[in-house]
């Protein structure tokens, strides 16, 4: 494999860094499939594998935080609390939605 070497901004290493590992990838790896679907003719999203199971589990936790928010308003803040946590921690928030 042929080697490529540039500077980016520290704020977006870190965005960078936070979508691979919410991705579950090394930087390498990430930056390597963002690139393949920048030249991909096809526009293909690179992670549309996980599009449909994404879309059922958000159709799920939807209808279980409905469900428990009715029945205990204070243990569903505490559960978004510590999702939108977890969602931060993986670069899954926007700067402004973590808080």
């Amino acid at each position: 494999m042929t080697k490529v070497s540039f500077r980016v901004d520290p704020a977006l290493h870190d965005a960078v860094l936070r979508r691979a590992y919410g991705a579950n990838l090394s930087l390498s790896a990430f930056i390597r499939q963002t690139l393949e679907q920048a030249v991909d003719n096809r526009k293909r999203y690179v992670f549309s594998s996980q599009d449909e199971i994404l879309a059922t589990s958000i159709q799920i936790l939807s209808i279980l935080a409905t469900s428990v928010g009715r029945r205990s308003p204070e243990t569903l803040e505490q559960g978004m609390a510590q999702a939108r946590t977890i969602l931060a921690e993986r670069g899954l928030l926007g700067e402004e939605e973590a808080q």
